[in-house]
Order: structure tokens, then sequence, then C-alpha cells
């Protein structure tokens, strides 16, 4: 599932396609994705400028001059790709459509976004901007990352009363929003955190020095373009290049880096975990 990153730098590469352009055509090859699609989504969409493409947690929303924001979840197979702009110094010409382009923006000035989703996990919802707050998938998210109110009085009291892992703690959206499984593992491997350690017995000190760490990683992999282990692809169809820093994500029985004792993968909350058993107390 794509996380923080792999989003972000998904709308990074959609601005210059879609931020202040008019959307001429919006073409919705069938009813639904992961759940049904809006009623009359490509006529709502036509002809509606996008004034800015924001990011919340793991979702993209596109706010209209309408008065709406398109949200997309990409889920775990869903792509978001450009077409027929020039980025950087290449131009994108329009790939053949393809089996699974299930929703195809068609932009002023002629560029292209294609929503390609084999597996349809993925979603597309209409919302009230000034009523997303209270949408079922954005309501009681955590703050971000870069936001101000995540800081280390934040994350102090948030984890003081929290018997879990630490690793299941940070996975929490309510807690933290966007963080994932790949980099709450990076994470805690930098911070030399056991991921099994219970929250409420990590000494003060170095609960707070999580948020910056937290903030690293994040930037780090953003400037990387995201990791791509299966599908994710930037906008212009690129990989992403972070998973050639893993330092124990995917790394099982690799030596460690820093001691060279060989990371270890145990499962928590149905997920793998990766991480030293030398370094992480």
């Amino acid at each position: 599932m794509p996380e923080l990153p792999e989003v972000e730098t998904v709308r990074r590469g959609l601005i210059p396609a879609m931020e202040g352009r008019r959307i001429a055509r919006a073409e919705v090859n069938r009813p639904d994705l992961r759940w049904p699609l809006p009623e009359g989504l490509a006529e709502r969409l036509s002809g509606a400028r996008v004034t800015l493409l924001r990011r919340r947690s793991k979702y993209i929303l596109a706010d209209l001059d309408t008065g709406e924001s398109l949200l997309i979840h990409l889920g775990m197979s869903g792509r978001l790709l450009v077409s027929g702009v020039t980025l950087g110094r290449f131009h994108l010409d329009h790939p053949a459509p393809q089996k699974h382009d299930h929703v195809v923006l068609h932009m002023e000035g002629g560029a292209r976004v294609t929503f390609n989703d084999a597996r349809r996990f993925g979603a597309m919802d209409l919302v009230r901007t000034d009523r997303e707050a209270a949408h079922w998938l954005l309501a009681g998210l955590g703050p971000e990352p870069f936001g101000n109110a995540f800081n280390e009085g934040y994350l102090v009291q948030a984890l003081k009363a929290r018997k879990s892992p630490i690793k299941t703690a940070l996975l929490d959206q309510h807690l933290l929003a966007g963080l994932g499984n790949i980099y709450v593992c990076e994470v805690l491997f930098r911070a030399g955190i056991d991921p099994r350690r219970a929250a409420n017995r990590i000494a003060v000190a170095r609960v707070a020095a999580l948020v910056p760490i937290i903030r690293e990683v994040l930037l780090e992999a953003i400037e990387a373009g995201g990791s791509s282990l299966r599908d994710h692809r930037q906008a212009d169809g690129e990989l992403g290049y972070f998973q050639h820093a893993f330092r124990v994500y995917d790394r099982e029985d690799a030596p460690c880096p820093s001691c060279g004792t060989p990371i270890r993968r145990i499962a928590q909350g149905g997920r793998s975990s990766y991480f030293c058993p030398q370094c992480q107390r």
C-alpha cells in the first residue's frame, strides 16, 4: 500500500498537468473501483478547474472551482499517470489506452491524467471541500508528520498511556497520518528502538527524538521518489528509488548496516517488522 512519500511524490508529479488547469473532459469507464464511484462523476468533473492539489495522509485531494474536491486513494495497485506534458527535460507522449484505465482526465492544454488500477483497490470520491474533514475516509485522522500539530509534546502525550508495541502505535492513523509499515521500520531502526517495546515504557527523551527522525526518513523517501516494491510508479511512470536505501525493511538475514548482526523479521498485527536485535532495544 502506498505510504505518505509515494502519495506525495505522485501529487507533486500531477501539479504541472492539473493545478490551475481545467478538466476539458472526464472519461469514466466503469461504475466502481473499491467502492461505487460518485453518481455523475464524469459530468461533475468535466469543465471544472483544479485550483489546488493537496495531500491528506495517504489521499490526494484536488480542489475544484465548483466547491467540491476530488478525493483519490491509490490502493494497492493504483497509478495516476501523466502524459502529453513536458516534465523536466522529457515530453511524455500519450500511451495507447490500457485495459485498466478506469478514469481518464483530459486536461486543457492537451495533458492527460489516467487512473489505472488492475486490482481496483483504489478509490475516488467527490466531497464538498468545506466538509471534507467529516468524510468517512478522513474523519479522525491524526496530525500530519510535517505539520505544527505534530511535535515532541504531542507524541509524548499520545504514547504515554499506550500499552501496545511502539510499532503498532505508530501505524495507527488516528495517532499520526500517513506513516506506514515501511517507514515505521526504518524510523525505529534509526531511533534504536525495538518494535516490540511497549509504547508507554519508552523514555520520554527517546519518544521525543522520534519526531525529527520521522520527518527525516519521510523527506529522504520523498526526495527519492518513494519506494517501488511492486506497483508504485511516479506520475511520469518512473520507479521510486528509496528501496535502495532501506536499512532494515525487507532485509531479513542481511547484515545490519551498523553492527553486522543479521536483520530479523517478525509478524506484528499481520505485518512484517524488520529490525536489528542488537542495535534496537
